[in-house]
């Protein structure tokens, strides 16, 4: 019995240990693709920061899908929960060491491009923590609207963020059921299946981001935009003007997956394992993430 127990630790530890380095590897690669955008004017378009994003999200499930079940996004886990694919009781740790990777995916950025980030803010005459700072905040957590929008931008109602953020999370966690659910006859190989999930991170992220910035994974931005609080954007990184970022980025992801979840469990039940024979069972957790 005690060697039962020891294994299902180590088994636990392993699995937190995996989302904790997914989801860096994924802030990672998405925040510094930010800061380059926005301190370099390293890319052309939209579309380009969107497919680095997608490149991210695929290098980490591949990177740590024999790790753990590679969701890497709190709103995937709760999602995974909801839908009876993974047992309540991870859930508290998938979290925890989500939160943790984006933490120290936001502490790596800040490292890398510390002296960058103070040399735009003396050209553009940026007070750190003053309203302005909002333009140097956005390289860790995400803003409504986008403060990279050329010229004024378009005013979007917290409400309006809200629902851009519910939707997107609902399609990403979609996607993610329909991509590794054993009844789908058109899904692709266990393989490939990451190349997909960071194909549609990088389509829901090219027509949400000029709205919202895309977050669609409560990790993504809580980890980075803590450190940017202690950094000294104080209030403008936490609450964030509008105090929108809990609602809009956390609350809204977490609901969009769990309205997924739900929706899913609706019609796999009663379509999909009932219609379609035979039916390839399949219990193994979905294997994803932003």
């Amino acid at each position: 019995m005690y060697c039962g127990v020891k294994m299902a630790m180590r088994r636990d530890i392993q699995m937190y240990c995996g989302e904790c380095f997914g989801t860096f590897l994924i802030v990672l690669f998405g925040t510094a693709t930010v800061a380059v955008a926005v301190l370099f004017n390293a890319f052309s378009g939209l579309i380009q920061v969107a497919l680095v994003w997608g490149v991210g999200v695929t290098l980490a499930i591949y990177a740590t899908r024999h790790f753990s079940c590679a969701h890497l996004n709190p709103a995937v886990s709760l999602a995974m929960v909801v839908a009876g694919r993974m047992n309540v009781r991870l859930l508290p740790g998938y979290w925890f060491s989500q939160v943790v990777g984006g933490i120290l995916a936001g502490m790596t950025v800040l490292l890398i491009f510390h002296d960058s980030i103070y040399q735009y803010e003396a050209i553009n005459g940026i007070v750190r923590g003053a309203s302005e700072s909002i333009n140097t905040a956005m390289l860790f957590g995400e803003y409504f609207p986008n403060p990279g929008n050329s010229g004024d931008p378009y005013i979007i109602s917290l409400g309006t963020a809200m629902l851009v953020e519910a939707i997107g999370t609902f399609l990403l966690v979609t996607m993610i059921f329909l991509l590794t659910e054993g009844c789908n006859v058109g899904r692709p190989h266990d393989n490939v299946v990451p190349v997909f999930i960071g194909a549609t991170v990088t389509g829901i992220i090219s027509i949400f981001a000029p709205l919202t910035q895309a977050g669609i994974n409560p990790a993504r931005d809580f980890g980075p935009r803590l450190v940017a609080y202690f950094a000294g954007w104080d209030q403008i990184a936490i609450p964030g003007p509008g105090n929108g970022f809990f609602w809009v980025y956390i609350l809204e992801p977490l609901l969009g997956g769990t309205a997924s979840a739900l929706c899913f469990r609706l019609f796999e039940s009663n379509f999909v394992r009932n219609d379609i024979e035979p039916c390839v069972e399949t219990n193994k957790p979905a294997e994803v993430v932003y």
